[in-house]
């Protein structure tokens, strides 16, 4: 059975002692899209190091429709907050692209805004003395809905470790209103939810995943092969040493 609670704070023990051996005069940079993980992680980062450490970072691309929760979440915990928007680099990429004769494919246009926004955050970490929060799950890099180099990197990760159905338990001992915890995930990219870009939902993934339970073999088969096939997205890169 779940923990929620002691889960909770053994989280937070654990941030604060990765800050405290790696700078403990740092911020905890988090990439504030509004969605239950980032809020999730924001709050996290807010009890073990205190609202005054915790530097929130949006970025729209260009108009995001939900960007309301990003700004209600921060204002919710109390932390600094900061708009990049990162339209005018993912269009330059694009633009840039084109003009070499490159035809970019739609997993290329949909990953770039990712790997953009992962580089405002390490340019905004540089800035503030700060230290990147990954904010993937268990659930996601489990069938790795992730980009790599994007969403999948950072300095520290507090949520890797739990599903999805995990971490809505962990943010409701936070006591987080349900707007965070409980909005639909979506990507942000693809105008879809998380659930409907999978074919899955996240309960028949996270049963499969801590029970080896799945009633649909279609299904079980699709989570096996995304997971097979997207196992290298977890690993170190692989060095030749002579």
């Amino acid at each position: 059975m779940f923990d929620a609670a002691k889960s909770k704070d053994a989280v937070i023990n654990w941030i604060r002692s990765y800050f405290k051996e790696n700078g403990e005069d740092c911020f905890a940079v988090v990439g504030i899209s509004g969605g239950k993980d980032s809020s999730i992680v924001a709050a996290l980062c807010m009890q073990a190091l205190g609202a005054q450490k915790v530097y929130g970072v949006l970025m729209p691309n260009g108009e995001q429709h939900d960007i309301e929760f990003s700004n209600k979440i921060a204002a919710h915990l109390g932390i600094k907050s900061i708009v990049i928007n990162i339209k005018e680099s993912v269009n330059a990429v694009l633009k840039a692209a084109k003009e070499s004769g490159l035809i970019l494919n739609n997993q290329a246009i949909v990953n770039i805004p990712a790997r953009i926004r992962m580089t405002t955050l390490y340019a905004v970490s540089a800035a503030v003395n700060g230290r990147v929060a990954n904010t993937c799950n268990l659930s996601e890099d489990y069938v790795g809905y992730s980009t790599k180099y994007g969403d999948a990197a950072g300095d520290f990760s507090p949520l890797s470790g739990f599903t999805v159905t995990e971490i809505k338990a962990i943010g409701k001992e936070l006591s987080l209103p349900s707007i965070f915890v409980d909005k639909i995930p979506e990507d942000g990219l693809t105008g879809k939810s998380d659930e409907e870009n999978l074919g899955f939902s996240y309960d028949v993934l996270d049963r499969y995943i801590r029970e080896g339970i799945c009633e649909d073999s279609a299904i079980k088969e699709k989570i096996d092969r995304l997971h097979n096939e997207n196992l290298h997205k977890l690993k170190q890169m692989p060095r030749f040493l002579q």
